[in-house]
């Protein structure tokens, strides 16, 4: 009964949720989100080690993806304490405050890698249309001027929709369906009107996400346009492959996305694995694959990586 009285939000304790039905096989779920962790934490963390100490790579395109590994570390990092935790020892159990901190650090890191992912494709418009005033452009103070920005967009936008769920009640039963704090689920707990919350909610998401993956394709028509006048058939193979490594990143961030907005909506039919292990994945998906898509596409970075972990050989 205590679980379903009306609760204030300070006082809540949230139980959260590992694969529902698989409870048994938590153990050896956890095997291959152990891997997907380690290569997502070893692969970014190498690539900014590589960026930061190698010379060759202080330039504008490698600094932008140094925002974009530190974004996939620290979305790497918000959902592993209670990932792991709901698979290795059952410890379902988060705060309120806890809660709320998860949600805010898994939705920052989200809109800031949208935002890189927006910087990257403005960085390769500028490469590819004017390389002359290339460096003139982004100067690493210009660069700084981005990276700031891309945090405080992302803090002034999410902040009024986690702080908004402080006003409410929470009546429900306090389990949530996911291994890490999720908004729509906690919202879903509360016996108060929520219409401001999804309102408030649906805007931070639109004016971020939602305008950057509108601006990232008009980006890749203008830089179409602009290589499809290059009169040299090498030129334009050439400038084709400065961005095969961006569309890939994109690529890798947005689907996953869209599509577990699409199985929320329309996967009701699906077991509730389903949705449970498609939420856990849509995280990693990018963290994990960034790092070897840039070290695979990108000479620049896969003889920075080389270099390093042959140093460490001898």
């Amino acid at each position: 009964m205590s679980n379903l009285q009306n609760t204030t939000s300070s006082s809540v304790i949230f139980l959260l949720t590992g694969v529902p039905g698989l409870e048994a096989f938590h153990t050896w779920i956890s095997i291959p989100f152990c891997f997907l962790y380690a290569t997502a934490l070893s692969g970014n963390s190498l690539v900014l080690f590589a960026i930061v100490t190698q010379p060759s790579l202080h330039e504008p395109m490698y600094y932008f993806l140094s925002m974009l590994s530190t974004t996939d570390l620290g979305l790497s990092v918000s959902t592993l304490v209670t990932m792991l935790g709901i698979f290795w020892f059952n410890a379902r159990e988060i705060s309120f405050n806890a809660c709320l901190s998860q949600m805010f650090f898994i939705k920052l890191f989200t809109v800031m890698e949208s935002s890189v992912l927006l910087a990257m494709a403005f960085d390769r418009f500028v490469a590819i249309s004017d390389p002359l005033r290339y460096a003139i452009i982004l100067t690493d103070s210009r660069i700084t001027q981005i990276g700031v920005a891309i945090v405080i967009r992302g803090t002034l936008t999410l902040t009024p929709m986690v702080a908004l769920l402080t006003r409410l009640s929470y009546c429900r039963s306090h389990v949530l369906h996911h291994s890490y704090c999720f908004h729509p689920d906690v919202m879903k707990l509360s016996c108060t009107d929520t219409r401001i919350n999804n309102v408030v909610g649906l805007t931070a998401m639109i004016s971020t996400v939602g305008v950057d993956s509108v601006l990232i394709p008009f980006s890749y028509i203008l830089i179409i346009k602009t290589i499809l006048r290059i009169a040299s058939p090498e030129e334009r193979k050439k400038a084709f492959s400065m961005c095969i490594s961006h569309i890939g990143a994109v690529a890798i961030f947005y689907i996953p996305l869209i599509s577990l907005s699409f199985v929320h909506r329309f996967g009701k039919w699906a077991p509730p694995y389903v949705h449970t292990m498609i939420a856990n994945t849509y995280l990693l998906i990018p963290p994990v694959m960034n790092p070897i898509i840039y070290s695979v596409k990108t000479k620049q970075i896969r003889r920075a990586v080389i270099k390093i972990l042959h140093s460490k050989d001898t």
